[in-house]
């Protein structure tokens, strides 16, 4: 998988300034909605909080993958952000989270959405691409590294 196929330039943010996972979530949200037509932030916001209800999607060692599935969508949709500040996000090692990639899927999209989560799961266990992420100068730049990563 690509992540190309679910993820847009207009959808890679680099450096926004939350001082919480809430806000971190929230503007996630807003980035989510931009990649399907006719979703409110404040549903896809709703989604991926019933999720964290579940559990925390912080993976650990400073990435988290908050996802949800929603009605309306047609297919996978991706965002990611490199916060400016690390926020707690109550990751299952304790740490502060700092590279958030959000996906949505469709309600039934069962399958789909669990080789999504697989495979977004795969590249950020990768510490040496992280580390690059980490490094990368701008959103452009981010989106380079993310589009181009091609995972099993």
């Amino acid at each position: 998988m690509k992540l190309s196929e679910i993820l847009g330039a207009d959808r890679v943010l680099s450096g926004p300034s939350v001082t919480s996972k809430k806000k971190a979530l929230e503007e996630l949200s807003a980035l989510l909605a931009k990649g399907a037509s006719g979703l409110a932030s404040a549903d896809v916001f709703n989604s991926l909080t019933g999720r964290e209800k579940l559990g925390s999607t912080g993976l650990g060692h400073g990435v988290a993958i908050p996802h949800g599935r929603m009605a309306g969508v047609d297919t996978s949709v991706g965002a990611f952000m490199r916060l400016k500040h690390a926020v707690d996000y109550d990751a299952h090692d304790g740490n502060p989270v700092d590279l958030v990639f959000g996906l949505l899927v469709p309600q039934a999209a069962t399958e789909a959405h669990l080789k999504h989560l697989a495979a977004i799961a795969e590249m950020f266990s990768d510490e040496a691409f992280c580390a690059k992420l980490r490094a990368a100068p701008d959103d452009r730049a981010l989106y380079s590294l993310l589009s181009g990563y091609t995972a099993s």
